[in-house]
């Protein structure tokens, strides 16, 4: 899934830190996320739309890969 968090967290001026302290998570969580290696479950992404006061398609979405079929 792809996400927007990082320009979220720019446009607000909030550093990975402060922004995991607000949401109960740890740094590390932050920047998996960022990084497109963690996906936040539900009610952590809920959490990260209501902080910004935006919706969670906003700042997350599924971009779906080419599919390879074998024929």
């Amino acid at each position: 899934m792809k996400n927007k968090l990082k320009v979220y967290r720019a446009i607000h001026s909030i550093t990975q830190e402060e922004l995991a302290e607000k949401l109960n998570v740890t740094r590390q969580t932050i920047i998996s996320i960022e990084n497109g290696k963690y996906d936040p479950s539900l009610r952590l992404a809920f959490k990260i739309a209501a902080f910004f006061g935006v919706k969670i398609e906003d700042i997350f979405f599924y971009e779906e890969k080419e599919k390879t079929f074998i024929t």
